[in-house]
């Protein structure tokens, strides 16, 4: 789950990470009136639209305001419209809230950020002197810049750790404890919501010798939300796929996809393998789906339901392995989803495993038009030359 950029900044100023002053808008009144306060002690404001993408400066999505009637303009053209970057796809994102915050003067800009590395088993910290910059940018074409430290979980960022960064990004001696202290409070954040990453970018030195966090972006772990219930009433569902939002209802994995085929699988490495048999063939998927081990009728019929919603599938693949789950019960579930539902694309399904006899005997006894296949890339050939 992830959260906006004002949100992480109230999160994080609990952990004692230091923030530039503001206030979230919803309105251009607010925001007019928010300025006012800010202006009174700064020659600046800063206009910010809150969506979950990045890349909002290019896109217009940031702006400076010299008085609070020009903040008002500022905010009444970004309230209600698109917000197009390269992160939102050229569908874009409606900014429904605004950021105002006071402005500071910068004297470099860095990048720190944090993730799970799941192939060291550990957080690690990444660092570097380019901020202000994706990256991902930044790896491709100078991956030397980035500078990296593993935390043992055992002891957590040790000061060492933080000071080796400190100096490698030639931050100045008299400002490394500044510096120190704020990579801890963004590691005791990290660690105790159960975050998946938080970056600050850019992590800005202002010119009378403070640390600030000018951007902030954090995401969580879902898994561990049930333990973070001021993390979880943060969730935006505004800015999350419809399609995703439904599928949460009934714990079943979705992410929107690109492609035109639909894909419903059960287990991730299968919906993976899945994913690749139809790109091997020329098709594009148009979803992750999986609806689990244990998946029941009443499950498959939403799962179905959600395909059926996107209106770039042409196409869809069903591919189950029963061990757990049942191929009798997956092939009630398809036929009562597609007699609910009507389907006007073509479906292919293969089924292998518990009761997989059963199972086809029940699609093939139900009268509806469903193409059957015994092999993956069976499938996967049959889906793609049905799409075409």
């Amino acid at each position: 789950m992830n959260i906006h950029e004002y949100q992480a900044k109230e999160l994080l100023s609990k952990y004692g990470v230091s923030v530039p002053k503001g206030r979230v808008a919803f309105t251009p009144d607010e925001a007019e009136e928010t300025a006012k306060g800010i202006l009174k002690n700064n020659s600046v404001c800063v206009v910010k639209a809150q969506i979950h993408a990045g890349g909002r400066g290019k896109a217009g999505g940031v702006k400076l305001a010299k008085s609070h009637s020009e903040a008002r303009q500022y905010a009444e053209g970004m309230l209600g419209k698109k917000l197009i970057t390269h992160q939102t796809g050229p569908e874009g994102k409606e900014v429904k809230k605004v950021l105002i915050e006071e402005g500071c003067n910068i004297g470099r800009e860095l990048y720190l950020g944090m993730v799970v590395d799941r192939a060291a088993q550990r957080v690690v910290v990444m660092a570097s002197s380019d901020g202000g910059v994706e990256i991902e940018e930044v790896a491709a074409k100078s991956p030397e810049k980035i500078l990296k430290e593993y935390v043992d979980p055992a002891v957590g960022l040790i000061p060492f750790q933080a000071r080796k960064l400190a100096f490698g990004l030639g931050i100045d001696k008299s400002l490394v404890n500044k510096t120190v202290k704020f990579m801890d409070g963004l590691y005791k954040a990290f660690i105790e919501t159960d975050a998946s990453m938080a970056e600050i970018n850019p992590l800005v030195i202002t010119k009378d010798g403070n640390i600030l966090a000018l951007d902030a972006k954090m995401g969580f772990d879902d898994n561990g939300l049930f333990r973070h219930k001021e993390v979880h009433d943060m969730r935006d569902l505004d800015e999350e796929d419809p399609k995703e939002i439904e599928a949460s209802r009934h714990s079943l994995n979705y992410v929107a996809l690109d492609g035109n085929i639909g894909c419903m699988v059960n287990g991730a490495g299968l919906a993976m393998a899945t994913m690749d048999i139809i790109k091997l063939y020329g098709g594009m998927p148009a979803n992750f789906l999986d609806v689990g081990g244990g998946a029941n009728k009443e499950q498959v019929t939403a799962a179905f339901k959600i395909l059926m919603s996107d209106a770039k599938v042409k196409a869809v693949l069903i591919n189950i392995f029963g061990g757990i789950m049942r191929c009798d019960i997956i092939a009630e579930g398809v036929i009562a989803a597609v007699k609910e539902v009507g389907i006007k694309v073509p479906l292919v399904v293969r089924l292998q495993g518990t009761n997989v006899e059963l199972g086809r005997k029940i699609l093939s006894e139900s009268g509806l038009n469903i193409i059957t296949a015994e092999k993956m890339d069976e499938a996967g050939e049959k889906v793609v030359n049905a799409v075409k």
